[in-house]
């Protein structure tokens, strides 16, 4: 496996492991967890996708990111990351 694949395969793993948690209630949506996961998982996908030159997924993942990331600086965003 290339570096590209490491990196793209381990920020999709990310990104589908907040969405199954968030969606079986192990995570809350508005955890700073999970929009860690997103961020991260995110990120990854957009570099990966970028060195393999799929700009689709390039601005999928790039606002992917930038919306993780805005909602990490809310004040709202709260730990441990359980349901409230």
């Amino acid at each position: 496996m290339t570096v590209d694949q490491w990196m793209g395969s381990t920020g999709v793993a990310l990104l589908l492991a907040g969405f199954f948690m968030n969606q079986f209630g192990y995570l809350d949506a508005g955890a700073r967890t999970y929009q860690s996961l997103n961020a991260v998982g995110a990120g990854l996908a957009c570099y990966a996708s970028y060195l393999i030159g799929f700009i689709p997924f390039v601005v999928l993942e790039g606002v992917w990111t930038a919306i993780a990331v805005f909602a990490l600086m809310r004040p709202a965003a709260r730990d441990p990351g359980l349901p409230s």
